[in-house]
């Protein structure tokens, strides 16, 4: 079984977190009226919090593919890939909306419609991210068990 190793995927979630927070940080300046740095410290926060929960999300994502159908990542078709994206994505609401609220200073329900827009984006940005990197760093597939000679 050819699988990324934790120490891969600790890297790759670093990489798609620093894409992530040049992209947003902007962004959510610009719409609340806040400084860069209020909102880079929020981004970072939402980061962090993702940081955590994503290596575990990917290698249990990545573990259930080849368990129910002997892939590896980077082998994932195309309607997998959405899935992956959009079950990241929407299991990390559970975590970033309460710090949204916290550190954001917005109530529940815009919390929750900041989320939104930022699982929105970053679903889309995950499969874009996750594409690049699979064809930049792709797997081996794992060997298959040597074919016998039948003519020995």
């Amino acid at each position: 079984m050819a699988l990324r190793t934790f120490r891969e995927r600790v890297f790759q979630t670093f990489l798609y977190e620093i894409g992530g927070l040049a992209l947003v940080t902007p962004v959510y300046s610009a719409l609340f009226d806040v400084g860069a740095a209020d909102s880079l410290a929020l981004m970072a926060v939402l980061s962090v919090a993702v940081l955590a929960w994503s290596p575990l999300h990917n290698a249990a994502f990545d573990l259930a593919e080849w368990r129910l159908a002997r892939r590896v990542a980077s082998d994932r078709p195309h309607g997998l890939r959405v899935l992956h994206a959009v079950s990241h994505e929407t299991t990390t609401i559970v975590v970033t909306v309460p710090l949204i609220m916290l550190f954001g200073g917005h109530g529940f329900w815009e919390a929750l419609a900041i989320d939104v827009g930022l699982t929105v984006f970053y679903a889309a940005y995950a499969y874009l991210f996750f594409v690049a990197y699979d064809r930049l760093r792709p797997l081996a597939p794992a060997a298959a068990p040597p074919v016998p000679d039948p003519a020995q």
